[in-house]
């Protein structure tokens, strides 16, 4: 249950986290300023809508280093002024290029077929202060268009 308020609360807070966003898109070759391999996170530009209301999104993910404690893929599906989490997925963090594949079902309303936007985020749930208390922290961020069919 605490992971599940914690991906909830990652949607609402990813939009402070837009300056980490790679500009034009990450890539397998991403780095940071000082030349090392750096977190990324990509997203397909084509999404699955289901007759049931089943959305799945998907994308490439590259994380480093998960010792400070876990980390997720999440996404968040807007369509219009309608926006929904789709799902999370637990990263591996071992510098591989890895995929991610989200699936929630969506209903009252559905989202239609056409145009939408997906924000991915790599996220990171590590205790913060000494309360103990896991707190998000942004490794990754990418918005970008794709195409529910």
């Amino acid at each position: 249950m605490r992971v599940r308020l914690a991906l909830a609360a990652t949607a609402l807070l990813a939009a402070a986290a837009a300056p980490l966003a790679h500009a034009g898109g990450a890539d397998a070759s991403a780095v940071d300023p000082a030349g090392r391999l750096a977190d990324f996170l990509t997203i397909d530009p084509a999404g699955l809508l289901g007759a049931d209301g089943t959305v799945t999104l998907s994308g490439t993910y590259r994380c480093l280093d998960d010792s400070a404690g876990p980390v997720f893929v999440s996404s968040t599906l807007r369509q219009q002024d309608r926006s929904a989490g789709i799902g999370g997925t637990r990263a591996v963090c071992d510098g591989l290029l890895r995929t991610w594949t989200n699936t929630s079902v969506v209903k009252d309303p559905a989202y239609q077929p056409g145009e939408a936007r997906v924000e991915g985020t790599l996220m990171q749930l590590a205790p913060e202060g000494g309360l103990g208390l896991p707190a998000p922290g942004f490794r990754a961020v990418e918005d970008a268009p794709v195409t529910l069919g």
